[in-house]
């Protein structure tokens, strides 16, 4: 029986055959895989796209590497680039190590936006810039203008030993902050905003600078207050206050209408004291209390020691300027002669003078 034989030519066509079938299954298995990567960089894109949508935010901690952007050519919105050079430590690590210093000033500006005062409109746009004649009532204004030790010492009675007070805002400024204050707290509650804020017992206060005040406090501080506290309150370092926080001070329920009058919430006063003796016992002489009238400033140093009663009735409201000098905090620190402002101090340096007159009087005899 003979066996059948295929021919060369059959057998070719079945090898192309076979071929053909594997280019196909690998040009099938490309296929897949390179739809696989689309999807997968279509996931990555997505979720790229996800994380640039996000809010832009800050780390919670700076990073250790230095950083030497510096951003005074381009466009801020915070006219402060030395803003931006402090933030770009806290920038995520790929907007710092990927990001062009445009796109880093691009970012925090994004930052910066959802804290400035355009986010929320402000109520009364006149108070954003100090306007002396508006503000201020014409004694005040007529001692500033003068500028001499005699033209302040016109305008200020001292109740109490460093207790300075006078006559200095107009009732419209007041009534014009109150109702920006009020206005301001509707909105934060609104967005939910967290700001910055000083609680005690019988007060709460609000900081002014979180919704852009910053800048007339800056010139309420430099024009108007370092003046007076150069000559009231020199060994304070009255004459190089270089900083300040501004408070809106009010009672701790919120649902009262600023607007209300009150009772109760004078301020006390206890003495000048340095950090050593803070605790010590006042003297009779150091007890004072005072009730605020509208529109009349307090101005005392940093070290007196003082509160404030609780609000009976109403709310009460005030403006805080908490002026500092680091020139005299840097001193304090290598200082230790304060009997010139400390009263204990004062009385421990008199003691020792006292004893060591006695001894040499001792042995004399």
């Amino acid at each position: 029986m003979e066996k059948e034989q295929s021919s060369p030519l059959h057998s070719n066509a079945m090898e192309d055959t076979a071929m053909e079938d594997i280019k196909a299954k690998e040009d099938a298995e490309a296929k897949e895989d390179t739809k696989a990567k689309e999807n997968v960089e279509e996931k990555v894109d997505t979720k790229g796209k996800e994380k640039q949508s996000a809010s832009p935010s800050l780390l919670l901690y700076p990073c250790a590497e230095p950083e030497e952007d510096t951003y005074e050519d381009l466009k801020l919105e915070v006219e402060s680039p030395a803003v931006y050079e402090v933030m770009q430590r806290f920038l995520p690590y790929k907007v710092r190590s990927t990001a062009s210093r445009e796109e880093k000033a691009e970012y925090m500006n994004s930052v910066l936006r959802k804290y400035l005062p355009d986010q929320g409109d402000p109520l009364h746009v006149e108070l954003y810039t100090l306007q002396p004649t508006d503000f201020f009532v014409h004694s005040f204004l007529k001692a500033i203008n003068q500028n001499t030790e005699e033209g302040y010492r016109s305008i200020m009675s001292e109740p109490c030993p460093g207790v300075f007070t006078f006559d200095m805002l107009q009732p419209r400024f007041c009534e014009m902050m109150m109702a920006e204050v009020e206005h301001f707290e509707n909105w934060i509650r609104e967005t939910d905003l967290v700001v910055k804020r000083r609680r005690t017992t019988t007060t709460m206060s609000t900081c002014v600078n979180d919704f852009g005040l910053h800048q007339m406090l800056d010139k309420l501080m430099e024009d108007f207050i370092c003046p007076i506290s150069e000559v009231f309150l020199a060994e304070f370092g009255g004459s190089t206050l270089d900083s300040h926080d501004g408070f809106v001070e009010y009672g701790t329920d919120n649902d009262v209408d600023l607007r209300k009058q009150f009772t109760g919430g004078d301020l006390f006063f206890r003495g000048v004291r340095c950090e050593e003796h803070v605790n010590t016992e006042a003297k009779p002489e150091e007890i004072f209390e005072y009730s605020h009238v509208v529109g009349r400033a307090i101005l005392h140093c940093g070290r007196h020691r003082r509160g404030a009663r609780a609000t009976t009735s109403g709310q009460r409201i005030n403006l805080l300027l908490l002026c500092r000098s680091s020139v005299f905090r840097d001193l304090s620190k290598y200082k230790t002669d304060l009997s010139g402002w400390c009263v204990m101090c004062k009385s421990e340096k008199e003691e020792k003078r006292r004893q060591a007159v006695s001894a040499v009087k001792m042995v004399l005899r």
